[in-house]
């Protein structure tokens, strides 16, 4: 493995003594949910009818939701100092631990498109540029991989040192300046849209873009403490997911502005200027810092299936990155898939895998301990209790998020947090039989009987 996956301890428990403290991280998950598209959503809501009590109703529920899931999930990455992958070994077993690597291969992917998409775009909108988007944002693509040859470090020293600062400023000094610009009168305006659908729609972007999955990965890195996780996630979240969104709602009520390249003229505009460079640059840094956070959880993710040099590692998912923009730029609904299977799948293991930490020794007197790094060979396959309650948690909220085609009129509620709470539920009941069968298993497979014919066996 190179010295810097080492120092990233891919194989190992981060040590205490290379733990960040609460600023570093809280800085780095500000760039994580924190994104220029979530000023987006806000312009696009008000082109859906919402009015401003409704998003901002939806926004705090939706925050409410993630901080009941993130809370343990980034406080058992703190707790055990372990991957993602690394976590799902003794929850899943070993094929299903593959399974969790290849679903945060191919959705970090899928995001990490995505962004490279919405710069391109961006860009165009700012400059004009008479370039085809698709290709343009192919080499986007390729061209943000650059933070990850230096490993976490480079990942977080980017986050701290320019890309916080740099989002805070622009759309903090947008807020504030379209605050004063909106009319009293929005908070008596009247919706085109029912409540019930505004939290549907409010939530699937929210929690979509700010519920990860593989949390571990990068919390793995902080301090164990409860408060070291919780006032990160709470600024982050504050800052990222209410005062964006409802930033774009408040320029769009303004302006009158509605789509994605007029909007993002219209913030160069109104915070530089008309200074496109500026804005240009500002976007670059956003999006590379969303991306950095992506395909490090993706080489995290190859290096539970198979050790490789990292750097072709992230050469080689770069290369994958670009061609998924190809793939995706074509695909109407391709954001809402994306921000609908990244909240569900990834999470709803996640959720299994607190259990596992937190609850089911509570409850049975016997968990797996999962600060131990277990090797593949001395797993089953399958730990079916975990594969069974993820699989029906995931298909359910799935068809409940409407996104396929033939289900729309399925679609209602929170759709993530219905898997979530499937999957937990399932879990907490199929584990005990799990623990009982396999207790059973071993006493039949130590009994004097069976002894005896492995002996037999031998001599034949």
């Amino acid at each position: 493995m190179s010295e810097v996956a080492d120092g990233d301890h891919l194989n190992g428990a981060v040590p205490l003594s290379q733990r960040r403290g609460s600023l570093t991280m809280g800085l780095l998950w500000l760039t994580m949910v924190t994104c220029f598209p979530n000023v987006l959503a806000g312009f696009q809501w008000f082109k859906e009818g919402m009015n401003i009590q409704q998003v901002i109703w939806g926004v705090i529920a939706s925050c409410g939701i993630i901080m009941l899931y993130s809370i343990p999930a980034c406080y058992l990455g703190a707790k055990c100092g372990l991957t993602y992958t690394m976590l799902s070994r003794s929850v899943f077993g070993s094929l299903g631990a593959r399974l969790m690597s290849i679903n945060v291969i191919w959705i970090s992917i899928g995001w990490y498109a995505l962004n490279a998409i919405f710069l391109a775009d961006g860009i165009r909108g700012l400059f004009n540029l008479n370039v085809p988007q698709v290709w343009f944002a192919a080499v986007m693509a390729i061209l943000m991989a650059f933070n990850n040859f230096f490993g976490f470090s480079g990942v977080a020293n980017f986050a701290r040192f320019l890309a916080a600062p740099v989002l805070l400023l622009w759309v903090g000094f947008a807020f504030f300046k379209s605050c004063g610009a909106c009319p009293v009168s929005v908070w008596h305006e009247a919706s085109t849209v029912t409540n019930s659908h505004a939290l549907t729609t409010v939530s699937a972007f929210v929690i979509g873009i700010a519920c990860w999955g593989n949390e571990p990965d990068y919390w793995r890195f902080g301090k164990v403490k409860w408060m070291f996780s919780v006032i990160p996630l709470l600024v982050s979240l504050f800052v990222g997911q209410i005062i964006f969104p409802i930033t774009g709602w408040m320029m769009a009520r303004i302006s009158g502005v509605t789509d994605f390249a007029s909007a993002t003229r219209l913030m160069n505009d109104y915070v530089f200027g008309g200074m496109a460079l500026v804005s240009a640059a500002a976007l670059i840094i956003n999006y590379v810092a969303v991306n950095d956070s992506g395909l490090y959880a993706s080489i995290n993710a190859v290096e539970n299936l198979k050790e490789i040099p990292r750097k072709f590692c992230v050469g080689l998912l770069a290369v994958l990155a670009a061609a998924a923009t190809v793939m995706l730029f074509g695909y109407k609904q391709n954001f809402e898939a994306v921000a609908a299977l990244s909240s569900i799948v990834l999470p709803c293991a996640t959720v299994i895998m607190v259990a596992e930490g937190f609850i089911i020794k509570a409850l049975w007197g016997k968990a797996e301990d999962l600060s131990v790094v277990v090797e593949y060979k001395e797993l089953p396959a399958i730990r079916w209790a975990a594969v069974a309650a993820l699989t029906i948690g995931t298909v359910v909220a799935t068809i409940n998020s409407g996104f396929l085609p033939g289900t729309e009129s399925l679609a209602w509620g929170v759709p993530s947090l219905h898997g979530w709470l499937i999957s937990l539920v399932l879990y907490v009941l199929f584990r005990p039989l799990e623990l009982k069968y396999s207790a059973k298993a071993l006493v039949t497979e130590s009994s004097p009987e069976k002894s005896n014919e492995r002996e037999l066996a031998c001599k034949h």
